[in-house]
């Protein structure tokens, strides 16, 4: 097996660039990198569970001709190269082909995850500058107060919307569509992530990207030709759109979409189905194994890999996969504006260490910053850096495309605090922000706040994460009540429904305790970390008493 340091002496983007694309850095096409250029040798491309128990194979021919269908429809819409087209889709073929159209014709493909609600799908579309959505009549209704944007919907006929039909549309259109090129520098994907401060921030994702997934790909996930592959991510999510659909497919991998809930036995049913053998997710679906752990029992062992995109798993989840499952789970960071950056990687020879995120993917280099800015020695704790001077394959330029407050001189700071370990790699210590990570979904307490405040009865409001062992965190808010308003259970459940009817499922306040005021800075900023340390206390205490 290679060495991490080999790999490292090794890297060179210009031979990367020769070697693994099909285009070159100043001309290339997403659609033609992930399926265009395997096309015409049947390879199968998708695997599809439905959610009614149905199943279908898709090959990269086939997704070559639906998508040359799409790309003639949004041309005939009046769309083009740079336009940004949102898909609002559960994990179908349909959602593949979409974001394969939309890259053929040189556009943008924006991801918009099923659980969102109204508020938080207009945010998007608005700062986007969104010019077409593609969706199902399971999602219609969230857009419905949408004016003067083009809508494309699955189901449309049968449900009679009055919608233009997705199927309908794409049969009255030629196959043939000729990839449109582009650079290095163009965008393909446009992403968002939620923020402390403000509304979720847009992360446009230039095509440079590829690489870098790629890199990930092969390196740390260790995927063979003949692997079985499932990222267990939804595609509503970087990690899911990353790396369960972009960077398998751009080496010509077939994958696997379920569009059922996630539960230990659909995942079951697949793994064993399916021989899968390379598995990636996020460690919520992990905790979830070991928590269910003796569904695993008897079951034959096709693992050969796992990878967890996240924060650390417990020594008690690693110990058990590898004794009972017989397989190594790699811990591996990143986030939505780097993609993966640092892994334990499973095709490569290095110490690995539990409880750390492990070493610099080829083509990144991080550091560890004092207050000051300046690199720290081993074993001291900072937060954590990309060092865009000597990180060929980084490609995030700043929030929607030029906002770089999150940069310093040559670094960009990801705002999580970690340990420069003995061995030169990372321990994740805590987030360096207000972030709250629930299931493995990242939520922006600004969000949550500013849809309370909403609420007539609603004065002030401040969220947090609250400590939570089966999800990470909790979403909890407190609440400052306007004086003629009274605190009850039945206003508690009200705000709870109201923000989950306007966000989503996960970002909903799970609890509310009414405050008659809530800490704050001298300059009236809201002090979320006197509150989270309170919860953190509270927790504490319980563990001693129990």
């Amino acid at each position: 097996m290679k060495t991490l340091q080999d790999a490292y002496q090794d890297f060179n983007l210009e031979q990367l660039i020769a070697t693994q694309l099909q285009g070159t850095a100043q001309a290339l096409n997403a659609y033609t990198e992930c399926c265009g250029r395997y096309s015409g040798q049947q390879h199968t491309a998708l695997i599809w569970e439905g959610k009614q128990g149905e199943s279908a194979r898709w090959s990269f021919d086939q997704l070559a001709e639906a998508s040359g269908k799409l790309a003639n429809y949004f041309q005939a819409m009046g769309l083009k190269a740079g336009d940004c087209i949102a898909g609002l889709l559960p994990r179908t073929p349909e959602l593949l082909i979409t974001v394969l159209a939309t890259w053929r014709m040189g556009a943008v493909y924006q991801p918009l995850f099923t659980a969102f609600e109204s508020k938080a799908i207009e945010h998007r579309l608005e700062a986007a500058n969104t010019q077409f959505i593609v969706t199902h009549t399971e999602q219609r209704a969230k857009l419905s107060s949408l004016q003067q944007i083009g809508i494309l919907t699955v189901g449309a006929e049968a449900a009679g919307t009055g919608d233009a039909d997705f199927w309908q549309q794409l049969n009255q259109h030629s196959a043939s569509f000729e990839p449109v090129l582009r650079s290095f520098e163009d965008d393909f994907l446009m992403m968002f992530t939620s923020g402390t401060t403000g509304l979720a921030k847009s992360v446009p994702v230039p095509l440079k990207a590829l690489l870098a997934f790629k890199g990930y790909m092969q390196y740390a996930v260790d995927l063979r030709a003949e692997d079985s592959f499932w990222n267990l991510a939804d595609p509503g999510w970087a990690y899911g759109l990353y790396y369960g659909i972009t960077g398998p497919l751009s080496l010509g991998h077939s994958i696997i979409m379920d569009e059922r809930p996630l539960s230990v036995d659909h995942a079951l049913e697949v793994i064993q189905k399916y021989q899968v053998s390379n598995l990636a997710g996020s460690p919520t679906a992990f905790r979830m194994f070991f928590g269910f752990k003796e569904k695993f029992a008897g079951v034959p062992k096709t693992l050969r890999v796992v990878s967890s995109a996240g924060e650390p798993l417990t020594p008690e989840v690693i110990h058990w996969f590898k004794q009972d499952l017989e397989v190594n789970v790699y811990d591996q960071y990143g986030q939505t504006e780097l993609g993966m950056v640092i892994a334990n990687h499973h095709a490569l020879e290095h110490h690995k260490k539990v409880g750390s995120a492990g070493y610099a993917i080829p083509g990144h280099r991080f550091a560890v910053l004092n207050a000051q800015h300046q690199e720290v020695a081993a074993g001291e704790i900072g937060t954590l850096a990309l060092d865009e001077s000597q990180s060929p394959l980084m490609w995030f330029k700043g929030y929607a495309g030029h906002n770089r407050k999150s940069f310093v001189g040559q670094y960009y700071l990801t705002g999580d605090t970690v340990r420069l370990n003995e061995l030169g790699g990372i321990d994740f210590i805590g987030r360096a922000d207000d972030v709250i990570t629930t299931s493995g979904y990242r939520v922006g307490p600004f969000d949550v706040e500013s849809t309370l405040l909403e609420c007539e009865e609603v004065l002030e409001s401040a969220v947090v994460g609250k400590p939570d062992p089966a999800r990470t965190e909790i979403v909890k808010a407190f609440v400052v009540l306007k004086a003629q308003f009274a605190a009850s259970p039945a206003l508690e459940q009200k705000l709870q429904h109201y923000v989950r009817s306007r966000l989503s499922k996960h970002a909903y306040p799970k609890e509310i305790e009414f405050v008659e005021a809530l800490p704050k800075t001298s300059s009236g900023k809201i002090q979320r970390n006197i509150l989270k340390q309170q919860e953190i206390d509270k927790q504490i205490l319980l563990e001693k008493v129990s």
